[in-house]
């Protein structure tokens, strides 16, 4: 199963799609799957597929008004900040003109699972916390969501066969980066921020400290030694060529003691873990302007639940199964009071955010799960989990003999202390701007040519944050400005809605 990303999305311009069909990892083929999507409430109820589909169609609808905003000169509503407010007042208004209070209810909990979907997709708590105005920042690129058939992983395997196995250590902890040092007797020593007379402003556009050039330049730009990765280093361990290592400006700390000599790091350290640890991984500390963009953006919590079956038990051409829960008998989607969130409340209601089960095979299912829910629901035993998924879908199909599953696997993405959550979104309050100052690289000194310090991964990419296709760029850019003679072009991928892209939206790859 697949425990981490589980999507390429998109096609057009996408740079994973692009390495997928290269190395035959996915097929085109012409035949969209069925696709049968049941939405029942707690009562067993199903809803006609026809409302089903009337009001995805108004959300999809009321989500677009909010990407709209990023590039128009209009202003929301007074008060309203955030796509769930947005959303919330135009469903308000639209359920105003139903008359009949039964489907009125009926459709405002569609209206609520959709929304719990969404925080899934956005990779936060509720969209409540998801700036307006900043939602149109994100691109999404043409094609649908493709799955690779071998795994994500598979794409590792052509990325990474050009590396020398010894040039990839695993198990190795960074400590500390000590990245801006400047010479003394007795070799290079990190700067202390206090004692310098810094020239680094907020406004400029290099990070810089006094700090005469080193003399040597081989470490990471260049192929010597079979060292070709830009975050190899020429030395481990130390004192074997202190001579010509001291003239590396950076060194790295690993956990077990070792050291690592280098003249440029590439950090793709998860936002989640930067959140935890910046002021201690960087020595110096991080300029201000980049500490506030870590602080500011968020990076949520989405997990997986799957359900592995002996047998199958729903019905052949189902693939999905909406749960319309009645939130308001809870009060869970509009109380920001977080004493609604203490253990004992998420005790009795984290499994009511997850809004569905979908068929992954015949025999196995998947749930997603998002927010506080999600991170409390990583205390639980899987077999705690498994009682109650088997209770909720009982009680959703009103079917008592739904069979206990053989297997349950769930994510942990907030308690792996090498992710510490899922994703990056843009919060109330922050922008675009921050992903842009997080990706800004460190100069060492005010004459260096190249970055001391590069950051990469989703977290960097200002229009595909929260995808692998943002990482992967990122990535590849930071690598650019570190190999190139200048700074590297800016990638932009553009795409646009051309009878082609539609014509693509429609393939299914399996």
């Amino acid at each position: 199963v697949e425990l981490g990303a589980n999507w390429i999305h998109g096609v057009l311009g996408n740079p994973i799609f692009e390495i997928a069909v290269q190395h035959g990892l996915v097929s085109v083929v012409n035949i969209p799957k069925p696709h049968k999507i049941v939405a029942t409430t707690e009562d067993g109820v199903q809803v006609p597929f026809s409302i089903l589909q009337e009001i995805y169609e108004a959300y999809v609808c009321f989500l677009r008004r909010c990407d709209e905003y990023f590039l128009c000169q209009y202003s929301p509503p007074p008060d309203i900040n955030s796509v769930g407010e947005h959303i919330n007042y135009e469903i308000q208004i639209y359920l105003n003109s139903v008359d009949d209070p039964k489907e009125k209810r009926l459709k405002q909990l569609i209206f609520n699972c959709l929304l719990k979907r969404e925080t899934c997709i956005t990779g936060c708590h509720d969209m409540n916390e998801v700036d307006l105005l900043e939602l149109g920042s994100y691109t999404e690129l043409q094609g649908g969501n493709i799955v690779l058939p071998a795994g994500y992983s598979s794409i590792l395997r052509p990325l990474t066969a050009e590396i020398p196995k010894q040039s990839i250590i695993t198990k190795c902890p960074v400590k500390k980066i000590h990245w801006k040092r400047k010479k003394t007797l007795t070799g290079l020593d990190t700067v202390d921020e206090g004692s310098e007379c810094e020239q680094d402003s907020d406004d400029s556009e290099k990070t810089v400290t006094e700090f005469p050039t080193a003399a040597s330049s081989v470490a990471s730009t260049t192929t010597n030694n079979n060292n070709n990765t830009a975050t190899n280093s020429p030395s481990r361990g130390g004192s074997a060529d202190s001579d010509s290592n001291d003239d590396f400006p950076i060194q790295v700390t690993c956990e077990d003691g070792s050291v690592f000599k280098a003249e440029h790091v590439l950090c793709t350290v998860p936002l989640g873990v930067l959140k935890q640890n910046h002021k201690t991984l960087f020595d110096p500390e991080l300029p201000h302007y980049k500490q506030e963009a870590i602080e500011h953006l968020m990076f949520g919590t989405v997990d997986k639940i799957y359900l592995e079956y002996d047998r199958p038990f729903l019905n052949a051409d189902i693939s999905e199964v909406m749960l319309l829960w009645d939130d308001d008998k809870y009060d869970l989607h509009t109380s920001a009071n977080e004493e609604i969130y203490s253990n004992d409340f998420l005790n009795k209601n984290w499994f009511k955010k997850i809004y569905s089960f979908a068929k992954v095979t015949d025999t196995l299912l998947l749930g997603w799960v998002s927010g506080r829910e999600a991170e409390y629901m990583e205390t639980l035993d899987n077999e705690i989990v498994a009682d109650k998924c088997t209770e909720i879908l009982r009680t959703f199909l009103q079917d008592p003999y739904v069979p206990k599953p053989k297997k349950c696997v769930c994510t942990s993405w907030k308690s792996q202390i090498f992710t510490k959550g899922s994703y990056t979104s843009i919060p109330v309050g922050a922008l675009q701007e921050d992903i842009e100052n997080l990706a800004q690289p460190l100069y060492a000194n005010s004459q260096a040519s190249k970055p001391a310090v590069v950051f990469a991964g989703e977290h960097t990419h200002s229009s595909f944050y929260s995808t692998v296709h943002g990482a992967y760029l990122s990535g590849r850019t930071a690598a650019q400005s570190l190999l190139g003679k200048e700074e590297p072009d800016e990638i932009i991928l553009e795409s646009d809605g051309s009878d082609l892209s539609a014509w693509i939206q429609g393939i299914a790859l399996d």
